[in-house]
């Protein structure tokens, strides 16, 4: 009965859309670059050396392009809040493709807000795009240090890191 319903079935959408639905046709593909789990590594290292060298307590999480954490490292005496937002931070930054700091900028000036549907969005600096080229692979986000300002200078800092190795 149910392997006779499944031939009726297929006969019917073949009736219904003709036979060409039915033919394999070629899915188109694409191919993204992926950041490297020890590449993440390092630029969360920078990113805390940054900030520890300017007596700020940090937390950095990276992400891949979709904004799904790839790396959570706490610097030592990182509040428990920092690893939250700097999460946000990257996811940020991945999703829309533009630094934290960007997109404060076009909410700030009126612009379609994002965050009306998507409450893991926030407008503090510190979360930076990982590119290659015009490809965003992943973004890296900071947070703990007194100001957004010098939570991008640490986020920066650790994309400097691994610049030569992003191609």
């Amino acid at each position: 009965m149910i392997r006779s319903y499944a031939l009726a079935a297929t006969a019917a959408l073949v009736a219904f859309t003709g036979t060409h639905a039915l033919a394999a046709e070629a899915l188109p593909s694409e191919t993204h670059k992926i950041l490297p789990a020890a590449l993440a590594v390092e630029a969360a290292d920078a990113a805390i050396a940054t900030c520890k060298g300017q007596g700020y307590n940090v937390s950095v999480v990276i992400t891949d392009r979709s904004g799904t954490p790839k790396l959570l490292l706490m610097g030592d005496g990182a509040g428990n809040l920092s690893s939250t937002i700097a999460r946000r931070k990257a996811y940020t930054a991945a999703q829309l493709r533009v630094s934290t700091g960007d997109f404060a900028k076009r909410v700030q000036g009126g612009g379609f807000n994002p965050a009306v549907f998507d409450n893991q969005l926030v407008t503090a600096q510190g979360g930076l795009p990982i590119k290659v080229g015009n490809d965003t692979i992943g973004a890296i986000g900071v947070s703990g240090a007194p100001g957004g300002d010098k939570d991008e200078a640490c986020a920066s800092a650790g994309l400097a890191k691994i610049s030569n190795d992003l191609h």
